[in-house]
C-alpha cells in the first residue's frame, strides 16, 4: 500500500474514534468542560510515543493517520478559547496548561514503554 494510503487508511480511523469518543466522554461528563478532546489528545500523544520505533509504513499507518485525526490542536485551541470566553478564565488556563503537561508527559511514557519492549 502506498504511503498516502496508509495515511487516509489510518485517518479514517483515527477520526471516527475521536468522534466516538469525544460523545461518549460528553455523555458521561457533560459538556462544561472539553474532557473529550483532552482524553484524545493525550491518548494520541502516548500512542504516538509508543510508535517512535516502528517501521516507516506503520508509522504513517498509525502516527501519522490515525492520531493526527483522533488528536486535535485545532479543537483544543478553540475550546480553550470558548472557555475563556464563557468567564472560565482559570479553568481555560488550566486546560491548556494541563493538555501541554500531559500531552508532554504521555509522549514521553510512551516513548520509554517502547524502548522497553522494543529494545
Amino acid at each position: 500500500m502506498t504511503g498516502w494510503l496508509l495515511v487516509v487508511a489510518g485517518g479514517a480511523v483515527g477520526a471516527v474514534l475521536r468522534y466516538l469518543t469525544d460523545r461518549a466522554v460528553r455523555a458521561r461528563l457533560g459538556e462544561r468542560f472539553p474532557w473529550g478532546t483532552w482524553l484524545v489528545n493525550v491518548v494520541g500523544c502516548a500512542f504516538i510515543g509508543l510508535l517512535a520505533g516502528v517501521a516507516a509504513e506503520a508509522r504513517l499507518l498509525l502516527a501519522t493517520g490515525l492520531c493526527g485525526a483522533l488528536t486535535t490542536y485545532s479543537t483544543f485551541a478553540w475550546e480553550t478559547v470558548a472557555l475563556a470566553g464563557r468567564g472560565a478564565r482559570w479553568p481555560a488556563a488550566g486546560y491548556a496548561v494541563g493538555s501541554v503537561l500531559t500531552g508532554l508527559a504521555a509522549t514521553v511514557a510512551g516513548a520509554a514503554m517502547a524502548r522497553g519492549w522494543w529494545a
